[in-house]
């Protein structure tokens, strides 16, 4: 095997490792690391949790041991020279003797990046710098956005037809991502097919947040939880838009968090929406665990103030967050201008007709020219359903 190709090869395994901490390490970086000795033997490897509180390279020397000395790291992210929960990670790697650094990226943080490098290059350690970097970049895509801009990433999903629309008229509601009402009778009236669903539930798992509007849950009466099965440090938190504070104490939402008390659902209601009573059911919300919060708004008709929510979530250290609302909460995240990323899915399927519900129901854009541009678009195919995934800026961007 070539130098190049194993290189490439330890490479994957450290970003293997690094996905091994995806729901464990926020509101950190994923970080994985590998380390080889001198003949290309793999001596240690670590994975960063942010639990575990020690880093990647670090994990990976303990298991080395002396055998790190002479070999190579191979990391997706810059090792760190500056103090914070834990040491500089450059300080042990020079004093284990690793000969030379093989990373994917600089840290996003502009406070810091490119100091580790700087650091391990003035101790004679070798350093080289891009080898996978796009999909490293990708990983740790939310930290980015968060650490660069105090915001976290959003991601607009949403399961539509071929023609656009997320919901039949009214009074044949879909039940489009989460499951039905609890004793509803309501079975298999998907939009998207089960694998396509179950995808649905690992884009929940690479998130901190998940958002929806009231009327969201109104109509579906979902749960909104991680269901993918793997672990994560902190519950999913289920925020709710509800400028009139609508949402029914008897909701599956409500009762699973007084059943479970994890603190995990947040409402945003809006001053502009207040009204009689809203005192009240707040203090009943409130009792059954659900935290409430009144936030500004600029609608005329009450509806809070997204990028003020956006702040706020990234005060609670909240990184990614997915907006899986219904069509005017996508409309307004759109034209808030808050959305990072969509998540598209895509079932072979046409309803037509005007009582059909679309993807975003708002005024919309006047003009080609203002539409919301998608752009490094990736496909990904879920048997006869396909997704689109793409971004609207770029989450390194300025």
């Amino acid at each position: 095997m070539s130098a190049h190709s194993a290189d490439e090869q330890f490479l994957h395994r450290a970003l293997e490792l690094a996905r091994q901490g995806i729901g464990l390490a926020s509101p950190n970086p994923y970080v994985g690391a590998v380390i080889a000795d001198s003949h290309g033997n793999v001596v240690g490897t670590g994975t960063y949790t942010y639990a575990g509180v020690k880093h990647a390279e670090v994990l990976a020397l303990e298991v080395a041991g002396a055998k790190a000395r002479g070999g190579t790291l191979y990391i997706n992210l810059e090792p760190h020279a500056h103090h914070g929960r834990t040491p500089p990670c450059t300080d042990a790697l020079i004093a284990a003797g690793i000969h030379r650094v093989v990373a994917s990226m600089p840290d996003p943080n502009p406070k810091v990046s490119g100091r580790g490098f700087d650091k391990l290059r003035a101790a004679g350690v070798h350093v080289e710098v891009g080898r996978l970097e796009e999909q490293a970049r990708r990983l740790n895509e939310g930290f980015a956005r968060y650490i660069r801009h105090s915001t976290p990433l959003v991601t607009l999903k949403a399961a539509m037809t071929l023609d656009g629309k997320i919901a039949p008229p009214p009074d044949e509601a879909l039940d489009r991502s989460d499951g039905p009402p609890a004793g509803s009778g309501f079975s298999g009236n998907w939009i998207t097919n089960e694998v396509a669903r179950a995808h649905v539930q690992e884009l929940r798992h690479q998130n901190d947040a998940l958002m929806v509007g009231a009327g969201t849950i109104l109509s579906d009466n979902p749960l909104l939880t991680d269901r993918s099965g793997r672990p994560r440090r902190r519950p999913l938190l289920r925020v709710i838009l509800d400028s009139r504070l609508r949402l029914p104490l008897e909701s599956r939402l409500v009762q699973s968090a007084a059943k479970e008390r994890t603190n995990d659902v947040l409402v945003f209601y809006s001053s502009a929406g207040e009204q009689k009573g809203d005192e009240e059911k707040k203090a009943q919300l409130e009792q059954l665990g659900i935290r409430v919060e009144k936030i500004s708004a600029v609608e005329p008709d009450g509806r809070p103030d997204l990028p003020a929510i956006l702040r706020r979530l990234s005060q609670l250290e909240i990184t990614t967050l997915m907006i899986e609302g219904g069509a005017t909460v996508n409309w307004t995240a759109l034209a808030t201008n808050v959305v990072d990323k969509v998540f598209l899915y895509y079932a072979p399927k046409i309803l037509a007709g005007t009582g059909s519900i679309p993807f975003a129901a708002g005024a919309g854009f006047h003009h080609m020219s203002q539409a919301a541009q998608v752009k490094h678009v990736h496909l990904h195919r879920f048997g006869e359903d396909f997704a689109v995934e793409g971004y609207l800026r770029d989450p390194y961007g300025e």
